[in-house]
């Protein structure tokens, strides 16, 4: 293995119950780089959804358009950090504080969760927290193949004696102790240039999160984390998914198709240029058709956009049609992950959609045929107040990363071994010193 590989991606400290903390969220996403910055006070239990400990108050936000990102990934480190430090600086402006670490998104490098067993003999007899630490341990370094990175370690269920179902079996007696857990991997280079986009800002990673998790995490009601739930994140670049069953996170996935290939269709099918077939897709974008449709005529500037060409006139079922096959297309992909996946299991689980692509009229509708499921568009649950432009289901992820401390305490971290460095522990070169020498 490279240095690269089998390692766990920062983790955030568990969240004191009873103390106010300042977050941060970071979405690097292919279309727009999204900044949240939050309050998360104390609040009462049973006050809100299952789970969520603080009240979160929004201080900051900014979303500009992304640069230097493709499907999610890296791909122009120079253009990427100066899009991310005009979104900090913007929604530090707002919040009027200066943050030092982000709760980071992650959508590329093929996500994939896969749902393993590990046990163990106990040594002293009754389960102890070094027996769970030892035996996650072990299953996630057989879980992570060559070249990928832990994002998450989601303890599912425990078993002793080969006995399944146990909540909690910290104290109990048995002489085999066994784990089923959801590790959720990533390409190890995705994840890392990500991270060195952020660093280079002079910011810390505090954690990283899957996207489609994060966004789970904001979306979802209890009832359908208890009954079975789909989490689909349809991003411009990537779309991504987690399922959920029994309160868990049990599979998460993820492929290169989203809202922006969309957009390439309309401007290929109809010779306009990128920016016209943006426009056109947000404002006519629909996988519905209808009998007026094929009448309704609209000009198209031309993509050479030269004054004597004439625009070119389309039909609004033209539009419709170059839009619902490649939506067609996305849906059939992630109906073959959800197949492959223990959602599978769940035949009346619902399937809520999420991201900026999830927006296009029709969305729901056209999902639930090809799924044959019922469907939902998602949006932010149990915030107090968010601005309008929050409350869609394009800032599920960001707003998720937001509640996500309240949950690292679900999580597996693996120990960081501490080694004395070779320079200055202060400063940008300390901070990614430490940073590679610790985390991969």
């Amino acid at each position: 293995m490279t240095g690269l590989d089998g390692v766990q991606t920062p983790k955030t400290r568990q969240m004191p119950a009873n103390k106010t903390a300042l977050v941060a969220a970071l979405d690097i996403g292919t279309s727009k780089i999204a900044c949240l910055i939050a309050r998360l006070k104390p609040r009462p239990p049973g006050e809100t959804l299952r789970g969520r400990t603080h009240a979160v108050e929004l201080i900051g936000l900014s979303h500009i358009q992304s640069r230097g990102v493709k499907a999610g990934a890296v791909i122009n480190l120079n253009e990427c950090e100066q899009a991310v430090r005009q979104a900090v600086a913007l929604a530090e402006r707002m919040a009027k504080v200066r943050v030092e670490s982000v709760l980071l998104s992650v959508s590329a490098g093929r996500l994939k969760g896969e749902l393993i067993e590990a046990s163990s003999e106990l040594r002293g007899g009754a389960v102890t927290p070094a027996d769970m630490s030892r035996v996650v341990s072990a299953g996630m370094y057989h879980a992570t193949p060559q070249g990928r990175t832990v994002l998450h370690a989601l303890p599912v269920g425990y078993s002793l004696d080969g006995v399944k179902g146990v909540r909690d079996p910290s104290g109990m007696v048995a002489r085999q102790f066994g784990i089923d857990m959801n590790v959720v991997t990533a390409d190890a280079t995705a994840a890392k240039n990500l991270m060195l986009v952020v660093e280079r800002c002079h910011l810390n990673v505090e954690a990283m999160a899957a996207g489609p998790y994060a966004a789970g995490l904001s979306v979802l009601t209890d009832d359908e984390l208890d009954l079975g739930a789909a989490v689909v994140e349809m991003g411009a670049g990537t779309t991504t998914i987690s399922t959920y069953s029994g309160g868990q996170c049990v599979h998460a996935s993820g492929f290169a198709l989203g809202g922006h290939h969309v957009t390439m269709d309309l401007a290929r099918g109809l010779g306009a240029c990128i920016a016209d077939a943006e426009r056109i897709k947000t404002l006519y974008g629909t996988v519905l058709t209808g009998g007026s449709d094929a009448r309704e005529l609209m000009s198209v500037p031309t993509a050479d956009d030269h004054e004597r060409d004439a625009p070119q006139i389309v039909s609004r079922a033209t539009i419709a049609n170059i839009v619902r096959q490649r939506v067609e297309e996305t849906f059939e992909m992630v109906r073959d992950r959800l197949a492959d996946s223990p959602f599978a299991a769940d035949p009346r689980a619902r399937v809520v959609l999420t991201g900026g692509a999830s927006q296009l009229t029709g969305i729901p509708e056209l999902a639930g045929r090809i799924l044959g499921r019922p469907v939902r568009i998602g949006r932010p649950l149990g915030f107090g107040r968010l601005p309008p432009e929050a409350k869609s289901a394009s800032f599920a992820v960001p707003t998720g990363l937001l509640v996500y401390p309240q949950f690292a305490h679900l999580e597996h971290v693996e120990p960081r071994h501490t080694r004395h460095p070779m320079t200055g522990t202060h400063g940008y070169f300390g901070k990614v010193g430490r940073w590679l020498r610790e985390g991969f």
